[in-house]
């Protein structure tokens, strides 16, 4: 599937088939994390077969069930880091949708098993991706209209609307899409408001709508 079509059949998923990860599926993922890191510098890491991180009081709350394999988010500390986040974790949950898994965006939900993941000097843990094969494929969010999230001129661009229909499939904390992309000719700023998470929001909105509009129609602002 086109990434496009990654992101409309793609759908938060929090229960699990008990099914491991088999050795070719994770050696996909590594090298995609692997690139993501060396682009990013971040410090992405694949945990798996680890499921005390979603055996919790917050992990049953959030209704997590079946979890044993995630992706840990870690970084240096620093203004960017959520947003930086958001933008490869995104591309690492697209990626593996792409190939028959199904994840969760986790921020809360989970307890930290520090002998699963490493976080170095000035690093932090970010957020938590999980990981595996849903027992559901999900269910579609409630979604803005895209007068919501826009600031521009008519008529539209036609990269710059589908950049923002693109957007608007992303997962956000809450489903609160709380962002806005304002357009001045080919340069985009996207601006996130005030509450839970809207940094890495930010990030994953913005992979979005690279994908939907095309990096070489627009520059960021």
């Amino acid at each position: 599937m086109s990434l496009i079509e990654v992101m409309k059949s793609r759908h938060s998923v929090r229960q699990y088939q008990d099914k491991p990860l088999n050795a070719e599926t994770i050696s996909i993922l590594h090298s995609e994390i692997d690139a993501c890191n060396q682009e990013s510098g971040l410090h992405i890491q694949l945990v798996t077969n680890e499921p005390k991180a979603f055996d919790s009081f917050m992990a049953h709350y959030g209704k997590f069930s079946g979890v044993t394999n995630y992706i840990a988010m870690v970084g240096k500390k620093g203004k960017d880091l959520e947003e930086k986040c958001g933008y490869y974790g995104e591309r690492l949950v697209l990626k593996a949708q792409q190939i028959g898994l199904n994840t969760c965006w986790a921020a809360m939900t989970y307890k930290k098993i520090k002998t699963a993941f490493s976080v170095g000097s000035g690093e932090k843990l970010c957020i938590v991706i999980s990981l595996g094969y849903g027992k559901t494929q999900g269910i579609p969010h409630k979604s803005k209209s895209i007068d919501d999230v826009i600031q521009a001129e008519r008529p539209l661009p036609d990269w710059f609307q589908s950049g923002v229909e693109a957007a608007l499939l992303a997962p956000t904390a809450m489903n609160q899409q709380k962002f806005l992309f304002i357009l001045k000719e080919n340069q985009v700023l996207a601006k996130t408001g005030i509450g839970f998470y809207t940094k890495i929001d930010l990030g994953i909105v913005k992979y979005h709508f690279e994908i939907g509009a095309g990096t070489e129609h627009f520059v960021w602002k």
